[in-house]
């Protein structure tokens, strides 16, 4: 079990050589967390300016795990998607077509490009050090990111999505790309994961189909990976379903992986969350295990450990107090872990 005064905070530009490691490690399709320095320093500058008000759509709030002082994961949030550059996807529909001369019916299923999503939210860019997995690090990377939103309401509007990486094979072949993105894009599936985020999406409008796929025409491998996540997704998968996220019938243009949606004031851990003040710090271990936050923008913490309610006041302990940097009078947002 992860230790307590784990904290979850803002990323600054002193992360930058951590998240490049961490980065390096996440493999193809993790677009919000590129392994390229540069990248990386435009991504922490946008992520400050962000924070600092200049919240334009397309901008990404980037939120790290530190341990110890040292960066160990990260998540992210886009406060709106499209606006500069339109958010793409393709949408799973159904074909029905009847011939009165052979008496006979056929269906296909189509995939229609859609910008369905602009305006919304998104998560994601979530990934924590593989030696961390199975502690719930990435459940408490995951929630917080609910956490901030809770906090800082008005810089969302309803919805919120979560693009899930696309299944790739055991050589890293995605085979949704090889039928599909290669033919229109003539790039390499690296490349095209690449420039797949701000300017680079141009060429998504530039060159992409403008009309309906029908799958029957595709490989049997293509068809069978639209909609379904890389094997390591299963991770991430079963979080977001349980805070309310579902799959609406989209998918994203390179990878075919499965984009779930929910609305923000019905994830659980922005319903269940109740903003308290503190009353007491000492032990605490016979409290409910919370994810609790303090601060907005820049100065947001969330970390995980006991509390206890009693009406509107709560004690805590002091190792959650010290990993918020709170104290008796404090407001806190808390929800059970």
């Amino acid at each position: 079990m992860i230790n307590a005064g784990v904290v979850i905070r803002p990323a600054a530009a002193s992360d930058l050589e951590a998240l490049h490691a961490l980065a390096a490690g996440a493999g193809l399709g993790m677009t919000n967390l590129p392994p390229c320095r540069e990248r990386l320093g435009a991504l922490l500058a946008g992520s400050a300016a962000a924070l600092a008000g200049a919240r334009k759509a397309g901008a990404q709030i980037l939120l790290v795990m530190e341990a110890a002082g040292e960066v160990v994961g990260t998540a992210c949030i886009f406060p709106s998607v499209g606006g500069d550059w339109p958010f793409y996807s393709y949408r799973i529909g159904r074909l029905r077509q009847t011939s009165q001369a052979l008496g006979k019916v056929v269906e296909n299923t189509i995939l229609t490009p859609v910008n369905d999503y602009d305006g919304s939210a998104e998560v994601g860019g979530l990934f924590v050090r593989p030696g961390l997995r199975g502690l719930a690090a990435g459940r408490l990377m995951a929630r917080s990111r609910y956490l901030f939103m809770a906090e800082h309401r008005d810089w969302f509007g309803e919805r919120v999505l979560s693009e899930l990486r696309g299944y790739q094979d055991e050589e890293g072949r995605c085979p949704f790309w090889e039928a599909v993105g290669r033919k229109f894009y003539g790039l390499e599936f690296k490349e095209a994961d690449r420039i797949s985020v701000g300017p680079g999406k141009q060429v998504i409008a530039d060159l992409g189909p403008k009309y309906p796929i029908y799958l029957n025409l595709l490989p049997p491998d293509a068809v069978e990976a639209v909609g379904r996540f890389h094997p390591d997704g299963a991770r991430a998968h079963a979080p977001l379903v349980e805070e309310g996220f579902r799959f609406d019938g989209c998918i994203d243009i390179f990878d075919a992986g499965p984009t779930l949606t929910a609305e923000i004031d019905g994830l659980k851990a922005v319903r269940e969350s109740r903003v308290c003040e503190i009353a007491e710090i000492g032990p605490c271990e016979a409290g409910t295990e919370v994810l609790a936050c303090h601060g907005a923008a820049e100065g947001f913490r969330a970390a995980r450990g006991r509390a206890r309610a009693r009406g509107e006041a709560l004690r805590i302990g002091p190792e959650l107090a010290q990993a918020l940097q709170v104290q008796t009078g404090d407001r806190i947002r808390h929800v059970a872990f």
